[in-house]
């Protein structure tokens, strides 16, 4: 299993960009052959992949989290899988995002020779599906987590100070995780907004974008 490290700049802040990575329920909108991520807690997550016919889960923890500087996860069963993504403020609204992917591509991908190469095809087109996303909205993205985790532990859930929570201003307090998770009061992680996941354009509108898409694979591949 090798490292696969993609690049990409996206007009919008650094803030922007980090907060709209720490909502991890979102990343089917832009990743190729993830159907669902689940925000178990702060620092847990579930995850679904579909390959061709072939569903996958597994569970996966957040090891490192550091505001507008890195989040790093790992699969905890099943299939290896490892992401690391940094962000490093070019402008006053232009950020680079560096993903750096361990995959393992015999656990995602069945029946094809280049296993390698397809992975790390698909990766590039997670990585400008994202730029379209986040740049879609204008620069607004759809929650935010400000909490820190290091070695897979909670070191500061984000609460701000004086009473006031990481909830809300976007979206308004207590507005209904789409995914019915129900953990604003557990995790203090925003959910998405009312503008956010049903107010932009669909997975599908995005990847009709992607010069790597489906016309030259034809199995689906699991993002980052």
């Amino acid at each position: 299993m090798g490292t696969i490290t993609e690049s990409v700049d996206v007009g919008v802040d650094l803030e922007t960009a980090y907060n709209q990575w720490t909502q991890f329920e979102t990343f089917p909108k832009f990743m190729e052959g993830v159907e669902q991520v689940e925000q178990l807690t702060d620092e847990k997550l579930h995850w679904v992949t579909k390959i061709g016919p072939v569903v996958r889960e597994f569970d996966a923890v957040i090891t490192e989290q550091r505001p507008d500087e890195v989040i790093a996860w790992h699969s905890t069963d099943g299939p290896d899988f490892a992401g690391r993504v940094t962000f490093r403020e070019i402008g006053a609204q232009h950020t680079q995002i560096t993903a750096e992917m361990n995959i393992d591509p015999e656990g995602f991908v069945e029946n094809v020779g280049d296993k390698a190469g397809i992975i790390e095809a698909r990766v590039a087109g997670d990585m400008r599906r994202f730029k379209e996303f986040i740049e879609s909205r204008a620069g607004q993205e759809t929650g935010e987590w400000r909490g820190e985790i290091h070695s897979g532990t909670v070191t500061d859930d984000g609460t701000a100070t004086e009473g006031d929570s990481q909830l809300g201003l976007q979206g308004g307090l207590g507005t209904a995780d789409p995914f019915g998770s129900g953990r604003e009061a557990e995790s203090q992680r925003r959910p998405a907004d009312s503008y956010g996941i049903d107010g932009v354009q669909s997975e599908n509108e995005f990847r009709a974008n992607d010069s790597l898409g489906s016309d030259d694979d034809t199995t689906p591949t699991p993002g980052l």
